[in-house]
């Protein structure tokens, strides 16, 4: 069974939310607001729903779309793994905040290969679009133009045969 949202926080939750609250980066408080968008948790709510023909209301409950959303992200941000984004938020209060997992059991990592693998190219398109509309409506960016690096680096390039990858495997080089 698919939630958009955890309960509420238990008051041992409230007390370590608080504790740990002046911790967050200050990145992790800007895309804090970000995510409470509702449209936002409303794309990644009906895509986890999509899974199983009656997954909204059978079934043991699931991860929560709004933990789906910001665990995915984390990874994404820091560049991790399943394996090293599932220890990190098990290790770590403040991920654990950030994310909403809480007091909650992390999704070990082949669950989170699941629900990126759910989510799929067509709804992290979406989640993109989304989120360039918030930048916009909240005058982060104006959404008219866009950068691109496109450094052209020179280097030697020769038509592979067997014999030059050979060479340039073991590092030996040969007139040519």
């Amino acid at each position: 069974m698919i939630e958009l949202c955890r309960r509420q926080m238990s008051f041992a939750e409230g007390l370590i939310a608080e504790a740990v609250d002046e911790l967050w980066e200050q990145w992790m408080r800007e895309v804090d607001e970000v995510l409470a968008d509702a449209q936002l948790l409303a794309i990644v709510y009906e895509a986890l729903a999509q899974r199983w023909p009656k997954s909204r209301t059978r079934g043991r409950k699931g991860t929560p779309a709004e933990v789906v959303l910001r665990l995915l992200l984390l990874k994404h941000i820091r560049n991790w793994s399943y394996a090293v984004l599932e220890r990190e938020v098990r290790a770590n209060l403040v991920y654990r905040q950030f994310t909403r997992v809480g007091a909650e059991k992390v999704p070990d990592a082949k669950t989170l290969g699941k629900l990126g693998i759910a989510l799929g190219p067509q709804i992290i398109e979406q989640i993109h679009q989304r989120v360039v509309a918030i930048a916009q409506e909240k005058k982060i960016v104006a959404g008219r133009r866009m950068r691109v690096d496109t450094t052209v680096v020179e280097t030697n390039i020769h038509y592979p045969t067997d014999s030059t990858l050979l060479g340039d495997g073991c590092g030996c080089s040969r007139a040519r």
